[in-house]
């Protein structure tokens, strides 16, 4: 089993994506972590909410996370690039 560090604050979930080649790590300091399951390396270090973050998922083809936060925001992210997408 590995550990992967990188956050600040405690992680509230955790996701792998649906080929396995990636994790998301959502965390009460703001931030996403995508990590690459295989060397546990971070790719991208996700920051746009104002508050914790509380929930994520991959979407079915593995292109896009969706992340939860406190700020009452759902959040849309571009797999490759690490690059928000719209707010709901």
């Amino acid at each position: 089993m590995r550990t992967l560090r990188g956050h600040t604050g405690q992680v509230e979930a955790v996701a792998f994506s649906p080929d396995g080649t990636q994790i998301v790590s959502a965390s009460g300091d703001k931030t996403l972590k995508v990590w690459k399951a295989a060397t546990g390396q971070a790719r991208h270090t996700l920051s746009s909410h104002t508050r914790e973050v509380y929930g994520v998922a991959f979407s079915p083809d593995g292109t896009r996370i969706v992340s939860a936060s406190k700020d009452r925001t759902l959040k849309i992210w571009d797999t490759a690039s690490g690059q928000d997408m719209p707010t709901l």
